[in-house]
């Protein structure tokens, strides 16, 4: 137990020194799991994903269908607003931006937000320029294997940082959705559940955006 400790120690000692440790995070081994309310049940015949708001037409595929859109790859650093990070998570399933990019979803010019809308009516707001950067992903997969229920399959939008691209904006976890049921494109801002609670809008991991 006391060597596992000191491990432990050392790996967070190495990442901070690479720069890649936010301030007032420690590593964790595990992944802890946090969320609000129950885990829901998923109906593959009965699963949808919906896109809609600012967009050129309205879209919802059925869960056969999204499993169809171009697959992305991504292994990046997370970082829970509960202090905890987690390093070289590899992360699979969906990239918005290559939706965007190669015509699934056609935006129109007054689409500047979104909004992940998930199970129980649960909601988180982002930037539309972060929800097309390369650190945010509708992910399916973790680490090779189907994201487990209680973190959030069979859909969850994450977000995280990519060891050396200083230049993507990086907000906390939460600001992913698990159980993720669509995305509305917005021309305004509107909070989404933890947001209205008095979490940060921002949530930039590297300023401690931890509370509004």
């Amino acid at each position: 137990m006391l060597d596992s400790f000191f491990r432990r120690k050392e790996d967070e000692a190495r990442f901070a020194q690479a720069g890649r440790l936010p301030p007032g995070q420690a590593l964790t081994q595990k992944f802890p799991v946090l969320h609000y309310g129950p885990v829901p049940s998923f109906n593959p015949a009965t699963w949808s994903f919906r896109v809609w708001g600012e967009v050129e037409e309205e879209v919802r595929w059925s869960w056969d269908e999204f499993q169809k859109l171009p697959r992305a790859r991504l292994v990046m650093d997370i970082h829970c607003v509960t202090r905890w990070s987690k390093f070289d998570t590899l992360w699979e399933g969906v990239s918005v931006r290559d939706l965007v990019d190669q015509g699934y979803i056609k935006l129109k010019p007054t689409a500047k937000y979104v909004m992940q809308h998930a199970e129980y009516g649960f909601t988180v707001n982002l930037p539309l320029e972060v929800v097309l950067q390369d650190n945010f992903l509708l992910a399916t997969h973790l680490n090779g294997e189907p994201i487990t229920p209680d973190h959030g399959y069979p859909l969850r939008g994450v977000v995280g940082y990519i060891p050396g691209r200083d230049d993507l904006k990086t907000p906390y976890f939460w600001k992913g959705a698990k159980w993720l049921r669509g995305l509305e494109f917005m021309a305004q801002d509107r909070p989404g559940f933890w947001e209205q609670a008095g979490y940060h809008n921002e949530a930039d991991v590297w300023k401690e955006e931890r509370f509004g």
